[in-house]
């Protein structure tokens, strides 16, 4: 699929309306970028690495942790060899939440309406 930089942005304007329209948690764009990259990119991931990767300082990794922890959508274990460290993994629940975001990024695609109608929303992940 070829998008133009508009066409792009109406994909992202989709998906992302259908989401606010669910009953799932909104997201910010760095709390959904580090559960992304947990979820995605092969571990172990630490607070240290997510900020490398994404280029934010770790006190913000830390924040967008602590709401996504809140929702379970990640967890975080002690590193038995440096217990100063801790791993962040991912939990059934974060991967639930990915997998239907990802179904609304392919019903914008496809050019049907996803979500139907809006839905009673859950408080913010703030």
């Amino acid at each position: 699929m070829q998008l133009s930089e508009r066409g792009g942005l109406e994909l992202w304007r989709k998906a992302v309306t259908a989401s606010v329209r669910s009953d799932a948690p909104d997201l910010t764009a760095r709390q959904q970028a580090v559960l992304m990259s947990v979820a995605l990119m092969p571990g172990p991931h630490t607070v240290r690495g997510l900020a490398e990767h994404l280029g934010i300082a770790k006190p913000a990794i830390t924040r967008a942790l602590d709401a996504l922890e809140r929702l379970n959508f990640i967890r975080r274990l002690p590193d038995d060899s440096d217990l100063r460290s801790i791993f962040i993994e991912r939990t059934p629940d974060g991967m639930t939440y990915l997998r239907s975001f990802a179904r609304l990024v392919l019903a914008a695609a496809s050019g049907e309406e996803a979500g139907g109608k809006p839905a009673a929303k859950r408080s913010n992940a703030a």
